[in-house]
């Protein structure tokens, strides 16, 4: 079946969450790491939790990223407030993985159109687009915004379809977040699940999905 386009998660799987910590290490201590995994556990609790309670509840991902980082800071007892500022920054310039560049132009360079479908607000996408030099590789950066709901709700993959057009069956969906794939599946996209920490299998993943370790694996999947 003819693939008629990528659609990528972007935080996780383009972008490096824990790169922001990381590029404040010393600043934060031997435990950054840490405190990195407690940031992005909250913050992708904290969307759930607005989706499940309705949309009045509603608040973006910029919003619930920083009030996460809030949370953490209180755990971890960081006082430093020049610090935390600094990581809000950060946060909207993650580093991209080095293979993302070269993946998006090889998908490119075969016809196959790349888009971002993501959590991210649309002025954070941005943000963090430009500051990883991805803005010329992807032909559309989509927002769950226009759903004013988060990802796993169906209204957010149906996005995808209906910038992408054709049916979800020619879009290739690829995600870090198992979670984040079992879904996209389960509304009918075709799946990588780029398991690069090399976590269990989870949702029956193995089985629905293609498994890949980073994404230089991604174009040797489409066929």
């Amino acid at each position: 079946m003819a693939v008629h386009g990528v659609v990528f998660d972007a935080y996780g799987t383009l972008l490096d969450v824990h790169s922001a910590m990381q590029r404040h290490a010393e600043r934060i201590g031997p435990n950054w790491a840490d405190i990195s995994a407690a940031w992005r556990s909250k913050q992708l609790e904290y969307t759930w939790i607005r989706s499940l309670t309705g949309a009045a509840h509603h608040r973006d991902f910029s919003v619930l990223t920083d009030a996460a980082l809030d949370f953490v800071a209180r755990k971890f007892g960081i006082t430093d407030q020049a610090l935390l500022a600094d990581l809000r920054q950060a946060y909207r310039a993650l580093s991209a993985y080095p293979e993302v560049p070269g993946v998006l132009r090889a998908l490119r360079a075969r016809g196959i159109p790349t888009a971002i479908l993501s959590n991210g607000e649309p002025n954070m996408l941005r943000q963090g687009v430009q500051a990883a030099g991805l803005e010329l590789l992807l032909d559309e950066v989509l927002s769950v915004e226009s759903a004013g709901i988060f990802k796993p709700d169906p209204r957010v993959y149906a996005l995808a379809v209906n910038r992408l057009g054709g049916d979800a069956s020619k879009l290739v969906f690829v995600s870090s977040n198992a979670w984040d794939a079992f879904a996209a599946g389960a509304n009918g996209f075709r799946v990588a699940w780029c398991n690069r920490t090399g976590q269990p299998d989870e949702y029956g993943l193995r089985a629905s999905a293609t498994e890949i370790g980073t994404l230089d694996e991604l174009a040797a999947s489409i066929t």
